[in-house]
């Protein structure tokens, strides 16, 4: 499994403490220096099963100056979100697990990354 963070979040770091803690075997992508590419981005929206607008974050300086709350927020405007992702990764939600099986979650919480876990066994 991989977990996308950023090392000053509180979030990020109670996720790993409790995958450290749980014996889960994990990579770590540090996302604003590895930053995803368009493609990965849509890879994971699409894992998650949500949409670009879904995973921004919406309060960040960077938001406020693009205008981000005024965007529309529907299938012709994806891409313009999913840019705007990729050139300002502060903006991602986080942290963000992608599991063995395929699946991933916006762990934000302890049940959240128990969730993850739950994915990641055989």
């Amino acid at each position: 499994m991989e977990i996308w963070i950023n090392p000053a979040c509180s979030k990020c770091r109670s996720a790993i403490s409790l995958l450290d803690a749980e014996g889960a075997e994990y990579t770590v992508r540090r996302y604003l220096e590895d930053v995803p590419s368009e493609d990965e981005i849509r890879a994971v929206l699409e894992r998650l099963g949500l949409e670009p607008w879904d995973i921004t974050r919406t309060q960040e300086a960077e938001a406020k100056e693009l205008g981000l709350k005024e965007w529309a927020r529907d299938a012709g405007t994806r891409g313009r979100w999913i840019a705007a992702l990729a050139q300002h990764p502060r903006l991602i939600q986080r942290p963000i697990i992608t599991a063995d099986d395929g699946t991933a979650l916006v762990a934000r919480s302890e049940d959240a990354v128990r969730e993850a876990l739950s994915h990641n066994k055989d």
